[in-house]
């Protein structure tokens, strides 16, 4: 039997438990299951590589995608520059780390972009942003990082964005955990009464399938995306490099 799993925290949903669980009974696939492993710290993925010996793979999801990296023995397939893991690959005692955000989030991206959409903003700076953040850097898309606090890594805080910033950023990207389900009534601080339909709002959420920060954006005339695109062609990248040889 080939197990395989998630690490996160808190995990009350987990959309890679569905798929993957629907995927192995569509496909006929017996010898293999999947499941969810809640743990606060990225160390605890010790304790679960000990008590789960026939694990295979894992998906990496918030808050660990970053401080998951000390604990990988290879990190040769993460691009270069690109310091967040979504993917464990074990083979062994080796835990291989790989990014297929970058993947998911680049291929649902694409077909969605205009000659206007040269500036962005990116809502959010955890391991998620890191891999949006590299994407934008590869399709020549320049970007401000939004957030609430000031640090090194942000460019401006929310309460900052004015009209002009807005107008002339036209892709926004929400790579934050506002407006998960059951948070529904909560959205990113933006003046959404700037965005005109020029704008893309692309949001990293899937559940709910529209959140108020898309709900706003198409009030407004913005295209909008939610990010189960993105998990889709994620998921099945994953699956990929677990059984590549």
């Amino acid at each position: 039997m080939q197990h395989y799993g998630i690490i996160g925290y808190p995990l009350r949903f987990s959309f890679s438990q569905n798929y993957f669980t629907k995927k192995f009974l569509d496909e006929g696939i017996v010898d293999a299951s999947y499941s969810i492993y809640p743990i606060e710290r990225a160390e605890g993925i010790k304790n679960i590589l000990q008590q789960n010996p026939m694990l295979k793979g894992l998906n990496v999801t918030i808050p660990h995608k970053k401080n998951i990296l000390p604990f990988l023995t290879n990190t040769a397939n993460l691009p270069l520059g690109l310091n967040a893991c979504n993917c464990i690959k074990i083979d062994g005692e080796r835990l291989i780390g790989y990014n297929t955000d970058v993947i998911g989030f680049e291929k649902s991206l694409l077909p969605l972009l205009q000659q206007h959409h040269t500036k962005a903003l990116v809502l959010g700076n955890g391991g998620a942003a890191d891999a949006v953040k590299y994407c934008l850097k590869n399709l020549g898309i320049t970007f401000l990082v939004v957030g609430r606090r000031m640090t090194d890594e942000i460019d401006v805080l929310y309460e900052n964005l004015t009209q002009k910033i807005l107008l002339q950023h036209l892709v926004i990207i929400n790579t934050t955990p506002v407006g998960t389900f059951p948070h529904i009534d909560e959205c990113p601080n933006l003046p959404y009464q700037h965005l005109t339909h020029k704008h893309l709002l692309y949001d990293l959420i899937y559940n709910p399938t529209k959140t108020m920060f898309l709900q706003k954006g198409e009030e407004q005339g913005a295209t909008i995306k939610n990010g189960y695109q993105m998990l889709l062609l994620q998921a099945e990248e994953n699956w990929r490099i677990w059984n590549e040889e």
